[in-house]
């Protein structure tokens, strides 16, 4: 019998692991919020409300990084334990910080807690799948992504007014999901994909998912090809959707003659077109028509950005592009990545690589976004035709790896000895 045939609630486990992403997108737009009405009620100054700002993003890359590694050394369920008391330590910071300082503290806290959790936490809802649903369980943590933005959206247009006591809601809301999924979590073994890769490392049995523990190996074939790829191809598409999304009302209200309500009648109606693209995405995210799919997404992907460059920015433009957008990312984006990711890696590899790609995304984001007011006044034409490269060289090197690649080789294969390989010495640990 098979690690993964030992699973047998890999919804449950979707659910529950995947509120990751709904924490994550809680948080970041939590935070916003939040900031906005701590500036008012402890006095911060425009400086301050950014290095808060920063520290969240920042932590949320940092806690990618350090987490992934964390989640293929000592076992997922661990990490993601740890993570959800972390994430409600932070809130607890924020929901009785009375300075600067400790807004910070917990800015950084709950970065450090969101961030981690994410790789492990798709590694394990991959683990706990099969062939036949692991793209669909996996593109089901994007929805839970969105569902994250809306609810706090309504509870942010209902406390929005209250004052710090808003503020406290909103990070109330955040601590008492991650309280739920921490007891969510508690029924959720350990990871048999990864026990299995552990007792085959410390018995010197040179299994593929045994001996393929280093970080290094992610630079050596056969995984540093799909490891780079996956880093370009995040990293640049990454840096265009975090540009559309944080300076988007920005930009149409500034240079394309809108009015700040005309913009959010823009966005408004691309949520449930985000969440009908993330549906059709997990139909068909376990069949052959997947890598199809992924170019069209690609061309939309494409086309949204190089339409503006080409018929210039105003109300209508922007509402195409968007629409572009939103239908190309859903096949073309974050939740594809998710995908090749957790199917390119071996177990005690998994968490690792996702960690380092997801923080390499983040920390590019947040170093555009730095300067991006300056390429703005530079010329809004040119602020597009970067996105338009941007678009074009990360999706390139996605379809140049992957449109080769058979899904699911590792899983098919990590449970390989390698005799050709001297095995490691009994009882070493990964």
């Amino acid at each position: 019998m098979s690690p993964r045939s030992l699973h047998t609630r890999p919804w449950w486990v979707a659910v529950v692991s995947g509120m990751a992403s709904y924490i994550d997108s809680a948080a970041i737009t939590g935070f916003s919020t939040s900031l906005v009405i701590l500036q008012q009620a402890l006095r911060l100054e425009q400086w301050q409300v950014g290095v808060a700002a920063g520290a969240l993003t920042l932590s949320i890359a940092v806690g990618a990084l350090v987490g992934g590694r964390l989640g293929d050394r000592f076992g997922r369920r661990p990490v993601f334990t740890a993570t959800m008391v972390l994430i409600i330590a932070a809130v607890v910071a924020l929901l009785l910080a009375p300075s600067f300082t400790a807004v910070v503290a917990g800015a950084v806290l709950l970065g450090l807690g969101t961030g981690a959790d994410l790789p492990v936490s798709l590694s394990t809802i991959a683990e706990a799948a099969d062939d036949r649903n692991r793209g669909r369980l996996l593109g089901f943590s994007n929805l839970l992504w969105i569902v994250g933005i809306v609810v706090n959206t309504v509870l942010a247009s209902t406390v929005g007014d209250w004052g710090r006591a808003g503020a406290q809601v909103l990070f109330a809301h955040i601590g008492l999901v991650a309280v739920l999924v921490l007891l969510g979590r508690l029924t959720i073994p350990e990871s048999a994909n990864w026990k299995a890769a552990r007792a085959e490392r410390r018995a010197g049995v040179p299994t593929i998912r045994a001996d393929r523990a280093r970080v290094l190996d992610l630079l050596r074939p056969p995984y540093v090809v799909p490891f780079l790829a996956l880093l370009a191809f995040y990293a640049l598409t990454n840096l265009v959707a975090n540009t559309s999304g944080q300076f988007g009302t920005y930009i149409v209200v500034t240079y394309g003659g809108a009015t700040v309500a005309e913009a959010a009648h823009i966005a408004l109606p691309m949520v449930p077109i985000a969440v009908l693209g993330y549906l059709w995405f997990m139909k068909v995210a376990d069949g052959p028509r997947r890598f199809l799919y992924f170019q069209i997404g690609a061309v939309l992907m494409i086309s949204s950005k190089l339409l503006i460059v080409i018929a210039g920015l105003n109300l209508v433009t922007y509402a195409l592009s968007a629409l572009l957008a939103a239908v190309g990312g859903a096949f073309a984006f974050e939740g594809i990545m998710k995908v090749w990711t957790q199917e390119s890696f071996p177990t005690l590899l998994r968490s690792t690589a996702q960690g380092a790609i997801i923080a390499v995304g983040r920390f590019a984001a947040a170093g555009l976004a730095v300067v991006t007011p300056l390429i703005l006044d530079a010329g809004v034409t040119l602020m597009y035709v970067l996105l338009t490269a941007f678009n074009v060289l990360g999706l390139a090197a996605a379809w140049i790896v992957f449109r080769q690649r058979r899904a699911t080789r590792v899983f098919d294969e990590e449970a390989v000895v390698e005799p050709a390989r001297e095995a490691p010495t009994a009882g070493a640990a990964s």
